[in-house]
């Protein structure tokens, strides 16, 4: 049973910096790519960062390019993302995903975390 548990999400101010982790387990996760996603409220889940299995490829939107990293510790099974630069638009609960197949929309992933909650208030 493939289970994902995200931490690290919480209250900061506009500049700040929070570090989420993804601890995954069930689950061939030095082979498997991983991504987060975000929603805030009355929105859709947004795509926000994917890493590949061996953590080389990395891809972002530009609406966090430069600001965000996605990393990858596979003997520890975990899965960052160092936020920096945060804005109040980046308010929504962060959500680590596992890759089913290539792309960046929700369909391509198909287990899912719980999500942590950023907060960035201005």
């Amino acid at each position: 049973q493939v289970q994902l548990v995200e931490s690290g999400g919480g209250s900061v101010q506009t500049g700040g910096s929070l570090t989420l982790s993804c601890v995954a387990s069930g689950l061939p996760f030095s082979l498997t790519s991983m991504a987060w996603f975000r929603q805030a409220p009355g929105k859709e889940r947004e795509f926000v960062a994917r890493i590949s299995w061996r953590g080389i490829i990395s891809d972002y939107p530009d609406s966090v390019k430069g600001r965000f990293t996605i990393s990858r510790d596979n003997a520890k099974n975990t899965v960052y993302l160092q936020m920096n630069s945060l804005e109040p638009e980046d308010t929504a609960v962060y959500y680590c995903a596992r890759g089913r197949t290539p792309g960046i929309g929700a369909q391509n992933y198909d287990s899912w975390g719980q999500g942590t909650q950023v907060t960035v208030a201005s």
